[in-house]
């Protein structure tokens, strides 16, 4: 008998760790589904220091914790820790770090600002959970991303893990949201990414660090694009057009129930018998 597929969800959001939006719902209801369909799953996201621990019953995996990562020429230590929606018989693995992610609120400020460190938090996460699968030994076929935190993810697999074997394999689907699109991170992002695997060459959309090329540089190293929402930028939606990626396109998460987890397994399914590359 074949091994189940596996998905890895690295969400920017998961309810009811985060009041319910789109982006959240999405993260707390599709990984249930598509576990319920035979796969198996993953969860990621990062642990916003809103997040109450002890009423989410958050605790520290020892056994993943403990790396640092060098990101702009400072030693950066990433803990792991993990709550269980027990309804669901699901596990999420939070990344966390006492500099990028213990300020009560979760991009802006208490004005409003984005706040000027984003760059580092989304390339710590990114980073912080592909060294995690890679501690868990486990290999995922498809990798979900969602949300702009997570739109570095696949750059680090295609570039800087293309080898790796825990990776080498899997597919990489971005759901693209209309969340913070006109967003702009600090104008030396670019430095701050290359690891072994990545030139400057190869991040060169984000010469202008905007949300909007963000999202464009999530699409260049994905297999596939799911559109999470009607109010995309125009300028994403042709660049994804230029790309020739396999597209699913909006489907409403409330309507008609169900309907949305059902067609996403779909996409993934069709993504890996046709082998995308």
């Amino acid at each position: 008998m074949k091994d189940p597929r596996r998905v890895l969800f690295v969400n920017s959001e998961i309810y009811p760790y985060l009041p319910e939006t789109t982006i959240s719902v999405v993260g707390r209801y599709l990984p249930q589904g598509i576990q319920e369909t035979g796969k198996e799953i993953r969860a990621f996201m990062p642990r916003y220091g809103c997040i109450n621990e002890r009423r989410n019953q958050l605790h520290e995996v020892i056994r993943l914790s403990g790396m640092n990562m060098v990101i702009n020429d400072i030693d950066r230590p990433l803990v792991i820790k993990v709550a269980s929606i027990s309804s669901a018989r699901m596990q999420v693995y939070f990344i966390d770090n006492d500099d990028y992610f213990h300020r009560k609120s979760i991009y802006t400020d208490e004005h409003g600002n984005f706040m000027e460190d984003n760059d580092e938090r989304a390339i710590f996460f990114a980073r912080g959970i592909l060294e995690t699968v890679k501690k868990l030994r486990w290999k995922p076929d498809i990798v979900h991303c969602s949300g702009w935190i997570s739109h570095l993810v696949p750059l680090y697999l295609k570039k800087a893990y293309k080898n790796d074997p825990i990776f080498s394999d899997a597919k990489v689907v971005i759901s693209l949201y209309g969340e913070y699109q006109d967003c702009e991170f600090a104008k030396d992002m670019k430095s701050k990414i290359p690891v072994t695997g990545i030139k400057a060459k190869d991040i060169e959309l984000l010469k202008h660090p905007t949300g909007i090329n963000l999202a464009k540089l999530a699409a260049q190293y994905s297999d596939a694009v799911i559109i999470g929402s009607d109010n995309l930028n125009r300028e994403i939606t042709d660049y994804i057009t230029s790309r020739k990626l396999p597209v699913l396109d909006y489907i409403p998460i409330d309507h008609p129930e169900g309907t949305y987890i059902q067609k996403y397994n779909e996409f993934y399914d069709k993504l890996l018998e046709k082998d995308v590359i």
